[in-house]
């Protein structure tokens, strides 16, 4: 029998203009944490809208005030979100508007400064992950350390569809995540340059979580 073929690398980076000019805002330093909040929030929801594009449909009948038609309603596994603590919450939160159905996960993972690799400290995620289409949320996507910790936790409960979603991204965190798991779609707002001498992401837009937070 010939080898089976090799999942294919998923990468999506929309260039919307709304969008490049809301994470331009957010790249200043001169935003203030409230405006940054409100943009990490309204940044994710616009990455939703391309995350979950393929989402599955099915007909339904329904009545409008005028007649009677089938009209599309979402149709096949439930959904997940899970955000890697603590700058994925802004994402998720942002999100479970959208989709109030969806059940909330989270893991607790912080990366050494040291070492830069990542050390888990938490993790609670929905019964059910195996039966669900799982987004990943992660601001920003630098070394990959984190993502791959993140993703092997998920596959570990059982998680078998899985989006990562980040904000910022960078060639070396992109690659070690699709060498890792080659079959999880990464959907990012931009894709950056590279990383400095302390893991950070350049150009970038500073932490994410000290920003969102305003920790710093």
């Amino acid at each position: 029998m010939p080898p089976e073929a090799a999942p294919t690398r998923k990468l999506t980076a929309p260039q919307h203009p709304l969008l490049m000019h809301k994470l331009s805002l957010m790249r200043d330093i001169r935003t203030g944490v409230k405006e940054f909040r409100e943009l990490a929030a309204e940044v994710s929801l616009l990455l939703a809208y391309e995350a979950m594009r393929d989402l599955e449909t099915a007909p339904e009948t329904l009545s409008t005030p005028l007649a009677t038609a089938e009209f599309p309603m979402l149709s096949g596994k439930k959904l997940a979100l899970v955000a890697i603590l603590r700058a994925g919450l802004i994402m998720t939160e942002s999100m479970v508007r959208l989709i109030p159905a969806a059940k909330v996960g989270h893991i607790g993972l912080y990366r050494d400064p040291v070492s830069l690799e990542p050390v888990a400290y938490y993790s609670k995620l929905p019964q059910d992950i195996s039966e669900r289409r799982v987004f990943l949320t992660d601001p920003m996507l630098a070394t990959g350390g984190s993502a791959v910790a993140a993703i092997d936790t998920l596959k570990a409960a059982g998680a078998q569809s899985i989006k990562l979603m980040t904000i910022l991204s960078v060639p070396e965190g992109i690659k070690r995540v699709h060498d890792a798991h080659p079959d999880v779609e990464i959907v990012t707002a931009a894709i950056d340059d590279g990383l400095n001498d302390h893991g950070y992401i350049v150009p970038g837009l500073g932490d994410a979580g000290d920003r969102i937070y305003g920790t710093k």
